[in-house]
């Protein structure tokens, strides 16, 4: 006969055995049940969502210099921002499938700095570009993002004649 060792290792291996079976199954079987929980859960999260505060009167101010809708970036990808309905100050900003909600703040440098309200995204607004950060891995997420405001921006300084270095020094 078997020893009380072997006899335990060979009914812990018979239920195990069983169980996964039992479990394909019910996924082959029933494949919504799964999809069911992430659904539900994903319903609970939203209404936890917590309100956002209410916007200071430097983010409005920053919030009126804030270029809104489709930018065109490097490699095809495309951003867009939009403002947030109900949320005076605040704006939607989209790459792809991801999306932040994003708090403007004025820079000393008089660019606009668009920080999502959890800390994984920047966008810096200058007069001819934007780019789209990762601040916690330090990484760009695109670059050379250009709103239709920034390319006329980016013409009419290419009209101007501009002066050398050279030439300012010639003169003295």
């Amino acid at each position: 006969m078997y020893s009380p060792f072997q006899r335990y290792t060979r009914i812990r291996t018979v239920a195990m055995s069983v169980g996964m079976v039992l479990g394909m199954v019910v996924t082959t079987m029933n494949p919504h049940v799964a999809h069911a929980a992430t659904t539900a859960s994903k319903a609970l999260l939203a209404k936890k969502a917590v309100p956002l505060p209410e916007a200071t009167p430097e983010q409005l101010l920053a919030a009126e210099r804030v270029l809104t809708g489709g930018y065109e970036c490097e490699f095809g990808k495309r951003v867009s921002i939009d403002p947030q309905a109900g949320n005076n100050g605040y704006f939607t900003l989209k790459l792809g499938k991801q999306a932040w909600t994003m708090k403007p703040v004025l820079s000393n440098t008089g660019a606009i700095r668009l920080e999502d309200i959890k800390g994984t995204a920047l966008m810096i607004q200058i007069l001819t570009k934007s780019m789209l950060m990762d601040p916690k891995r330090g990484q760009r997420l695109v670059d050379g993002c250009v709103h239709e405001v920034q390319r006329k921006a980016e013409a009419d300084l290419a009209s101007r004649p501009r002066k050398s270095l050279l030439d300012s020094q010639a003169a003295d």
